[in-house]
């Protein structure tokens, strides 16, 4: 028991550290010792050191199985394989919240070593907001969801005493695939980065510093975040796609939207800080969408755990709702009054003179970002404000948000096109007919294009018009720029067009980004194309869904340490000839006593042949659910470039030479 009450230990001294931080920080920009900041700075060092120990501890206790412990006990298992015992860390409120801590705590520490010689207006402020956050999640961790809680067991005669099973009851089996053992670090990678933007917006609005200072300072750790948070929600989507067996990959699922709001903000602020720097316009808009996407971080973080939503991704419902709430609503009354007192600090050094400009195009852009999360945040809410009110539970379906989130998303898929083509200030009619005559001309083409290939969807049919005529924009813009460089310099088409990327690698890792999402657009374009079957088959009999053939080869079952398998080989034909054979599987967990579906899917460009093993019929025969899905691919190659195109955004740009 030494080792956890080592763990305790820390856990508690983390606190009193993260304490100490905040104050040594604040008494020290008052008095102007530089002393006291330091000593603010390590003691974030020492924090970070002393929840890494618990961490560590934490982890040991579970790759040795031991189970006095309610945590470990709850979400491991002897038979669970290695790689599974190490995900459990985070598959519960009380690990997860420790995650949590501790990543908030990596990323404090990082910031300041990366800012202790720069702007030493700044960090002693961000310190301190930092710090309020983790003193939050410490508290959690310490008095609210410890990991360290033992089991005991309760006598007839009123004493306690320790006690531990033989064995745990496993992680939830939904929770035993490859993809969740990495998805919720890096979501929280991306969560919990913004606090860093946030601690240094409030640093800058406290201390007045509202020019473009702030900006720079924090641009990497928004895109890094951004990046991080984008990642974590498409590999929830994959794993939700392989995992629960229903054939679709978004179902609007209220934890899924609390991963997404904060994206849509942050993706606004990426758009509009660009204003900021080349106009100074959209400053009030700036700092307040720095604050909203860290509180939606939160609010993400509290509608997963306080299990007021019913979700397949969430926790079971606890008592840390209240401490969340108050959170909540203390930094979002905090953040309006601090930016209505700066608001004078706030004024743009320019007017928008014309609706066809670039700086209008960001503002649209802001406004739909903002319409597409608060769309997003009154569909996820709204059950919860229906039984406060009603006593009833609504939910709110996926037609709500298909019907609202579509259309949002076209338009801002548009703007990602005609925003390039826009200039500062005022765009002119002959630059308007000459930018959007090749990118508008292709789109259209489009349309008849669908038409004649069978297309019937009015919302398909304007997607993909839009994804070429996005696509086309791209092209174009690296054209004219590359085109631009070879007039000025003496290169060749291909190295003036690396030289030119390489030297503005924010404004073209910026299309690659935006290329990304014409693919991940065209990926989400298929799901109007689903096709479905079922089969009730015995060995040797087939089935047909879309332009396969489906026949059942064998059945088999299986029992290994850790679950029971049932397997059904199917043989896929199309056009009479055999393309592939797929092993759909049905499980069951012996330790947390839960079924689970492995699916199994044919993966193509063209489309995925998604299959999920039901089981039995009542005569024996094997249940076989059958799902062609089109552009599925699209999705996850999306994500990719989308990926790539930030990390090129963040690279430091070549430097330019005389010419």
């Amino acid at each position: 028991m030494i080792a956890a009450d080592l763990g305790n230990y820390a856990l508690m001294a983390a606190m009193v550290f993260a304490a100490f931080a905040g104050a040594a920080s604040i008494f020290g920009t008052r008095r102007g010792d530089p002393r006291l900041l330091e000593v603010g700075q390590r003691s974030v060092y020492v924090m970070t050191g002393l929840v890494t120990i618990s961490v560590i501890i934490l982890w040991s206790l579970i790759l040795k199985d031991d189970f006095r412990f309610n945590y470990i006990a709850g979400h491991s298992n002897a038979d669970l394989p290695m790689m599974y015992k190490i995900g459990s860390l985070w598959a519960g409120q009380e690990g997860s919240l420790l995650l949590w801590t501790w990543i908030l705590c990596l990323y404090s520490s990082a910031a300041v070593f990366s800012q202790r010689r720069r702007h030493n207006r700044l960090l002693p402020i961000a310190i301190p907001v930092m710090m309020i956050t983790a003193l939050f999640f410490l508290y959690l961790n310490n008095f609210s969801s410890n990991p360290f809680a033992q089991l005991v067991a309760v006598h007839t005669g009123g004493g306690e005493s320790a006690w531990a099973p033989q064995d745990g009851r496993g992680l939830n089996p939904l929770l035993q695939h490859p993809a969740m053992v990495i998805h919720p670090p890096i979501l929280y990678m991306g969560y919990i980065g913004f606090v860093v933007p946030f601690a240094f917006a409030i640093a800058a609005l406290w201390t007045r510093q509202l020019g473009s200072a702030w900006i720079y300072t924090i641009r990497r750790w928004t895109l890094f975040s951004w990046m991080f948070l984008g990642t974590g929600i498409l590999l929830g989507a994959k794993w939700a796609y392989v995992e629960l067996g229903w054939g679709g990959y978004w179902a609007w699922d209220p934890v899924e939207n609390a991963s997404l709001m904060p994206w849509l903000t942050g993706t606004a602020f990426l758009h509009s800080v660009i204003v900021q720097e080349k106009r100074g316009m959209l400053k009030v808009w700036n700092v307040s969408l720095v604050c909203l996407t860290y509180l939606l971080c939160i609010l993400g973080t509290f509608l997963t755990r306080s299990g007021v939503v019913s979700s397949v991704h969430s926790f079971a419902r606890s008592d840390i709702g209240i401490p969340f709430a108050i959170f909540i609503l203390g930094a979002l009354l905090f953040c309006t009054v601090l930016i209505l007192k700066r608001l004078p600090y706030l004024r743009s050094e320019n007017q928008l003179t014309s609706i066809l400009s670039r700086e209008s195009g960001f503002l649209f852009n802001n406004l739909l970002f903002l319409a597409a999360c608060f769309s997003v945040l009154f569909g996820t809410v709204f059950p919860i404000l229906s039984e406060l009110a009603t006593g009833r539970k609504i939910a709110v379906g996926q037609a709500y948000f298909n019907k609202v989130e579509v259309p949002i998303g076209l338009l801002l898929l548009f703007l990602a096109g005609a925003g390039p083509l826009l200039a500062y200030r005022k765009t002119s009619v002959e630059s308007l007919r000459k930018n959007f005559l090749w990118p508008v001309a292709l789109g259209l083409l489009t349309i008849p294009a669908c038409i004649a290939t069978g297309v019937t969807s009015i919302w398909a049919t304007i997607s993909l018009s839009l994804c070429v005529f996005v696509t086309v924009t791209i092209i174009q813009e690296f054209h004219k720029g590359t085109r631009a460089r070879m007039r000025s310099v003496a290169e060749g088409y291909a190295t003036a067009l690396v030289q030119l990327t390489r030297r503005n690698n924010r404004r073209y890792g910026g299309y690659v980004v935006h290329f990304g999402m014409v693919l991940l657009f065209l990926g989400l374009t298929g799901s109007a194309f689903v096709r479905e079957g079922r089969g009730i088959v015995s060995v040797g009999e087939d089935f047909n869904v879309g332009d396969y053939t489906l026949r059942v080869s064998d059945v088999s079952e299986e029992t290994l340490p850790n679950y029971w398998s049932g397997t059904v080989n199917v043989d896929i034909f199309r056009d009479g000839r055999q393309i592939t054979s797929l092993d759909p599987e049905k499980r069951y967990y012996f330790a947390s006593e839960q079924p689970s579906s492995e699916v199994a899917i044919h993966q193509s460009a063209a489309a995925d042949l998604y299959l999920v093993y039901a089981g039995q019929s009542d005569d024996g025969k094997a249940i076989v659910q059958a799902y062609v899905n089109p552009l599925v691919m699209w999705v996850w190659i999306g994500g990719l470039v989308i990926i790539a195109g930030t990390l090129f955004c963040m690279l430091p740009p070549l430097r330019s030479r005389a010419v």
